[in-house]
C-alpha cells in the first residue's frame, strides 16, 4: 500500500485576492511532486484538520469551514458527512484510541462533538466555556483534542484562546483546568497581550496538547508561551523550560511518537508570525530537547508535526507557507517538499 504524506491549507478572508491557495495536497512518502485533491470537497476549500484511520491509512478525514468529509480511497474522493451544524469551521478530529468508530470533532465557534459509528453521523455534546476567555478577533475554538489511552474515556480540550478544558465522561460533561495554568502568570517571562488587554492571554493561547501512553494522566501543552506539562490531569501545571534548549518559545504543535511513546516532538518558533522555525525531538518525555531538523532552513513559523505510524524513521514538519520538510531515516538526512507556490496558512500535516 502507498504510503502517503498529506497537507491542508486554509484561506483566510480576502487571501484569494493576493493570490494566496489553500487546498489539500498529497504526496508519495519521499517523492518531490505533490497533488491537489479536491473530487468533491467544496470549492476553495479551506483543511485545519487531517486525521487518518489508525487500521486503515486509505480512510482518512478532513476538517472544513463546511464540517467534515471522509475518504476511504487515499483522498480520490471525498464525502460530507452527516453533521448537524453547516457554517462550523472544524479544527480538529480524533479517535478513540481503542475503538476508532467512537470519534471526537472541535469546531469554531468552541463546540465538541462525537460519532459512535465512524463519522456516520455525530451529536453535539458540549460548548465550551472556559473561566476567563480572551475575547479576541476570531471566535474561541477547540483548536485540538486528545484522550488519555490508559482512560479513553477522559478527553482533553485545547482552546485557542482559552486554555485547556478536560471531559471525565467521554465528553459529556467538562471541567476546567485553565485556573491552575494561569497560576503561572505571576512569572515576568509568562505574561503576553496581544489582542486583548489582559497579559493571561499567551497562556490561554492554546495550540495542541497530547497524553502518552508512557505516562498516563500526564498532560503535555503547546501555547504561545511555550511547553508545559501537567503530571496530574491538568490539575496542577510546569513549565518545561524549553527555553533551556531553544532560542524558539512560540509552540505550535506538540506529538507523541507512534512507535515510542517515551518520545516527543515539538513545532517551535520566535513567534506567530516568524521568519524561522524548527522541531524539536526529546527522547525522555519532555526532560531534555535537541533540536531534530538539519541542513533545511525554515523560513516561516512551524506549524504541525506529523511522525508516520508506518514507519518510525519517517518524519515530516510543515512551516505557515507550504515548506514541508522530512526524513525518512530518523533524522539522520532532512529533504524539502515544497508545496505549490502560493499556498499559504498551512495548518494540517499528516502521514500515514
Amino acid at each position: 500500500m502507498t504510503h502517503y504524506v498529506y497537507s491542508g491549507a486554509a484561506q483566510w478572508s480576502g487571501a484569494g485576492e493576493d493570490g494566496a491557495v489553500g487546498g489539500l495536497f498529497r504526496q508519495v512518502v519521499g517523492e518531490g511532486d505533490w497533488q491537489s485533491l479536491s473530487n468533491g470537497l467544496p470549492d476553495k476549500v479551506e483543511v485545519r484538520a487531517i486525521a487518518i484511520h489508525p487500521h486503515d491509512p486509505q480512510v482518512i478525514y478532513l476538517g472544513t469551514q463546511d464540517g467534515p468529509y471522509r475518504t476511504t480511497d487515499s483522498g480520490e474522493h471525498w464525502q460530507r458527512l452527516d453533521f448537524p451544524e453547516r457554517g462550523a469551521v472544524v479544527w480538529t478530529i480524533i479517535f478513540h484510541p481503542q475503538n476508532p468508530d467512537i470519534m471526537y470533532l472541535g469546531t469554531a465557534p468552541a463546540v465538541v462533538y462525537r460519532s459512535d459509528n465512524g463519522g456516520e453521523s455525530w451529536r453535539r455534546l458540549a460548548v465550551l466555556e472556559p473561566q476567563g476567555g480572551v475575547h479576541m478577533g476570531f471566535p474561541m475554538r477547540v483548536i485540538r483534542m486528545t484522550t488519555d489511552p490508559s482512560n479513553p474515556d477522559e478527553v482533553y480540550a485545547g482552546l485557542e484562546v482559552g486554555g485547556v478544558m478536560r471531559s471525565s465522561d467521554a465528553g459529556e460533561t467538562w471541567h476546567d483546568c485553565t485556573p491552575a495554568l494561569l497560576d503561572l502568570v505571576e512569572r515576568d517571562h509568562l505574561k503576553s497581550q496581544i489582542g486583548s488587554k489582559t497579559n493571561t492571554e499567551g497562556m490561554m493561547d492554546t495550540h495542541a496538547l497530547e497524553v502518552s501512553p508512557a505516562r498516563p494522566g500526564t498532560v503535555f501543552l503547546a501555547t504561545r508561551m511555550g511547553m508545559f506539562c501537567s503530571p496530574d490531569r491538568g490539575d496542577s501545571w510546569q513549565e518545561m523550560e524549553i527555553w533551556r534548549a531553544s532560542p524558539f518559545s512560540y509552540a505550535r504543535d506538540i506529538q507523541v511518537a507512534p512507535h515510542d511513546p517515551t518520545t516527543l516532538y515539538a513545532a517551535l518558533s520566535p513567534a506567530a508570525l516568524s521568519k524561522s522555525g524548527a522541531i524539536y525531538r526529546s527522547q525522555d518525555l519532555g526532560q531534555t530537547w535537541q533540536r531534530f531538523d538539519h541542513d533545511v532552513t525554515p523560513r516561516r513559523t512551524m506549524m504541525a508535526i506529523a511522525p508516520s505510524r508506518r514507519d518510525a524513521g519517517c518524519v515530516y514538519g510543515v512551516n505557515s507557507t507550504g515548506q514541508v520538510f522530512g526524513t525518512q531515516d530518523d533524522g539522520a538526512t532532512w529533504a524539502e517538499y515544497p508545496l505549490p507556490a502560493g499556498v499559504k496558512n498551512v495548518y494540517a500535516l499528516a502521514c500515514g
